[in-house]
């Protein structure tokens, strides 16, 4: 875990140790939330006041309230995630404080998990496996089951980023015959390797027989998979979220989904996170949702704690971060 690694590297510096939730320069002082539960809003507030340093997840909001309560000392926050929509960034940024966060690491793990929860959902697999389980398999029949397949198809990524390169690297083999790609600008350096086309979002849509959702989320990709982009869709698509629950219209994508308008849909994040079970998707046979595990795997997972430990220390002592996120 990150402790453990903070924990390792501070005997390295010999200085005395407690465990973190956030750390004193002048002998690193660590105190930690010693649970896999997120720490409660109070404890939050009261153990980050007066430190220097702050490592968190992505569960934790760290907002105004948070800094405010933190003070001026707080000079360095280690963010175990890659993406920080968590982070309230243009206050951390106006207090300049310095952001650690762990790209790169989670891009194949994450990759994988993507290129499971299509197939999942295009070939129906939790629907057929509970089949299984529940009688619903009784003789071999031409159309029972049938989904739709990777070959000859069109796949569309929204986000063109390093996930995204990597689901497209995975995909390929599959016999795609198309790859198309939208995003905030065109990336030809990156799509030569698929020769993926750079288009609007609209035509992404209407185009795509696989949609893949890859992006950071922004006020700009917020809801951008809405009620109008599922009318475009086809009725045989199916849309993968491994993103960020909130580019998606969970809404306007029920409606899409019972009524038919496009095929299926997978997401590995929701909002919120956990997702209510009484939630109108998890109802739907069609909608494959998974508890936002894209990066776990043991190597990811102890990879991202000892590069978010790494960031910690090495912003406490004034140094460059591995991995610092430029504000």
């Amino acid at each position: 875990s990150a402790a453990a690694v903070i924990e390792r590297r501070c005997r390295t510096f010999r200085v005395p140790v407690h465990r973190w939730l956030a750390c004193a320069t002048q002998d690193i002082t660590i105190q930690q939330w010693d649970s896999d539960e997120p720490i409660p809003r109070s404890e939050l507030l009261a153990g980050v006041a007066g430190k220097h340093g702050l490592l968190c997840l992505l569960s934790e909001r760290i907002d105004k309230e948070v800094l405010d309560a933190a003070g001026s000392n707080l000079k360095i926050i280690s963010t175990l995630s890659v993406g920080v929509d968590h982070l309230a960034l243009e206050e951390i940024k106006k207090r300049g404080i310095r952001v650690g966060y762990t790209p790169d690491i989670l891009t194949d793990a994450t990759a994988e998990l993507s290129v499971a929860l299509l197939l999942a959902a295009c070939r129906r697999l939790p629907e057929s496996a509970e089949a299984v389980k529940n009688g619903g398999w009784t003789t071999w029949k031409p159309l029972w089951m049938c989904g739709y397949g990777l070959s000859d198809s069109t796949v569309g990524i929204i986000g063109l980023g390093r996930i995204g390169q990597a689901v497209a690297r995975r995909l390929k083999p599959f016999g795609v015959k198309k790859f198309l790609y939208t995003g905030s600008r065109p990336k030809p350096e990156s799509a030569v390797e698929f020769q993926a086309d750079f288009v609007p979002l609209t035509k992404l849509a209407e185009e795509s027989d696989f949609v893949v959702v890859t992006c950071s989320l922004t006020p700009d990709t917020k809801g951008m998979c809405d009620k109008d982009f599922f009318s475009r869709m086809k009725k045989t698509s199916v849309l993968i979220n491994t993103s960020r629950g909130a580019v998606v219209n969970q809404e306007d994508l029920y409606q899409a989904l019972v009524s038919g308008q496009i095929a299926a849909a997978g997401l590995d994040v929701t909002t919120p996170e956990p997702l209510p079970t009484d939630h109108p998707l998890l109802s739907l046979k069609n909608c494959v949702i998974l508890p936002h595990i894209g990066s776990a795997t043991y190597a990811t997972r102890s990879a991202m704690s000892v590069l978010a430990a790494n960031n910690l220390l090495a912003g406490l002592k004034g140094e460059s971060m591995p991995n610092e996120l430029q504000l």
